[in-house]
């Protein structure tokens, strides 16, 4: 049996045999000087970063473009470092996955050190530390999730944590921002050193969001005098310190049980799924789509690794801002979340699946060809029609990708206005264009409004994903049930300006959507009734 780790991969014939790729350089030079001029940090050990950026990495190392690793950081779930980085020596076997059924497998080995950093970890914490104090480092990057970056609770007010954090100062910090703060002080103490910031989350402004957590924690401890004054000028100097703007778009999902029986089929031990006790779903591998995009603002101080190597897109902020907003308001997000919505009302769980439904996908086609090209932002090193058709053909359809609707599902009151009120905004300001004319992207919403109920097209209830409005929007539809014949309060959901951007009445859309919304509520499958009756 082939074990993942450095003893196993020196057997290099018996893991060609098995179809699997070897990192093509000397894993042990690397490490070294890594440990001597660490270039690269990065925060957020989870599957991303295992299965996209560390292999992006991985290509400069195998053609000899870098000979430096990444050193891994994990802030919030130790679990990661201690039973899917450690045993394996740092190791990620990656299996991407094509619609075809085809996998491409091969063994990551970029990534040098994996460190879980807090108080509890004094010898990670110092080696971070090192790194950061160190001239040589170029960048720490972040795959977090945009919880990472809040300070801040639902009331606005600071967690528990951060006020914590703002008291005692750059000593012992606790939250992921407090941590990152305290590092770029110990870098400002040992020489003013220069270095950015990357923010790689799929999140809207990500490296925005970075700048002003870090500033806010910096400014905090600045007024109580707990960092020296010139530090927070120090961040804001976009010759020492910067925050670049990024958009990332990879699907990796949670480890398939598929994937693993094919890897112990191929004669690979100890590739069991492992669900920590923060609930992280992980295995020694990473399964993936083979569709990957990372494009990121050209705003280095320090130099940075030669990604453009390796299919990263560097180019200028106006470029990656049109990047972003062409993927979440018109090629990929808005499509999502109406599979989403329907696929739990109609009983789906999985995507792939749903795009087997020829209702389904003539619905999200319309979303995507018919109602969102007419007024996509075209970035233009990015083909929008392309990029569309890449979602719906291969990724969307690839039934080894097992992402879920229900995941998808979640957060979607605070989605729905980027998502779909983008597009009705650009129809609003087209004089040629009229948004009262659309048809799928109000259907999405009626969908979603139905789903707010909980009870399928089959009448029997199901769980809602995890919703910060969840609670107050389903008061508006308190004693609704399958088969009335009017339920006033969709209105005020539909009112709500906050959640859609724009005033779907004033803009001749309201009325269209509680009409599909009552049809979808007239009885047992009427929600696919409704779908039909509009799409096909």
């Amino acid at each position: 049996m082939l074990q993942l780790n450095r003893k196993g991969i020196a057997d290099e014939a018996a893991w060609a045999a098995a179809g699997v790729g070897l990192p093509q350089f000397d894993l042990d030079v690397v490490a070294k000087n890594t440990q001597v001029n660490p270039q690269w940090v990065h925060f957020g050990a989870g599957n991303i970063f295992r299965g996209f950026v560390a292999n992006a990495h991985q290509k400069l190392l195998n053609a000899g473009k870098a000979n430096t690793g990444i050193m891994a950081a994990e802030t919030f779930d130790f679990e990661m470092i201690d039973k899917v980085y450690k045993p394996y020596d740092n190791l990620t076997l990656l299996v991407l996955m094509n619609a075809k059924g085809e996998f491409r497998k091969n063994v990551v080995g970029s990534i040098v050190e994996g460190l879980a950093v807090g108080k509890e970890r004094p010898e990670d914490y110092r080696r971070l530390i090192e790194a950061f104090e160190n001239p040589s480092l170029q960048m720490a990057s972040f795959t977090i999730t945009e919880k990472g970056y809040s300070l801040t609770g639902p009331d606005g007010k600071y967690t528990g944590i951060v006020e914590k954090d703002l008291v005692t100062g750059p000593e012992g910090p606790i939250h992921v921002m407090s941590i990152v703060t305290s590092l770029a002080y110990r870098r400002y103490l040992k020489g003013q050193y220069p270095m950015t910031f990357v923010s790689m989350d799929n999140c809207s402004h990500n490296g925005d969001k970075l700048r002003d957590s870090v500033l806010a924690v910096a400014k905090a401890w600045a007024a109580k005098g707990l960092v020296e004054e010139g530090f927070v000028p120090y961040l804001e100097n976009e010759r020492k310190i910067t925050f670049p703007l990024s958009m990332i778009d990879k699907i990796t999902p949670r480890p398939s049980e598929q994937v693993q029986s094919a890897l112990k089929e191929a004669g690979l031990s100890g590739m069991e799924l492992i669900v920590t006790s923060k609930h992280t779903y992980t295995a020694p591998f990473v399964n993936a789509e083979i569709s990957e995009y990372l494009v990121i603002e050209d705003k280095f101080t320090n130099g940075r690794p030669a990604l453009e190597e390796a299919g990263i897109i560097f180019t200028d902020r106006d470029t990656v801002n049109k990047i972003e907003t062409m993927k979440v308001t018109t090629c990929l997000n808005p499509l999502h979340t109406a599979l989403a919505v329907t696929g739990c009302l109609l009983g789906y769980t999985l995507i792939a699946d749903e795009m087997r439904d020829p209702v389904l996908r003539r619905f999200v086609e319309i979303i995507g060809y018919e109602e969102g090209l007419p007024v996509v932002v075209d970035p233009g090193i990015i083909n929008p029609k392309a990029f569309l058709d890449e979602v719906l053909q291969e990724r969307f359809a690839n039934p080894y990708i097992p992402d879920t609707p229900q995941r998808i599902a979640t957060d979607t009151s605070q989605k729905v206005g980027i998502r779909f009120g983008e597009t009705l905004k650009a129809y609003v300001r087209r004089a040629d264009l009229d948004p009262a004319g659309l048809t799928a992207i109000p259907l999405a919403i009626a969908a979603w409004c139905r789903y707010l109920l909980g009870v399928d097209d089959e009448g029997q209830p199901f769980a809602l994903s995890p919703d910060p409005l969840l609670e107050s929007l389903q008061d508006h539809l308190h004693g609704v049930r399958l088969g009335d014949a009017h339920a006033p309060g969709v209105r005020h959901i539909l009112e709500d300006a906050r959640l859609f951007g724009v005033q779907l009445y004033e803009i001749g859309l309201g009325g269209k959507i509680e009409a599909m919304f009552h049809e979808m509520l007239s009885g047992p499958g009427a929600v696919r009734g409704t779908l039909e009756k509009y799409v096909i």
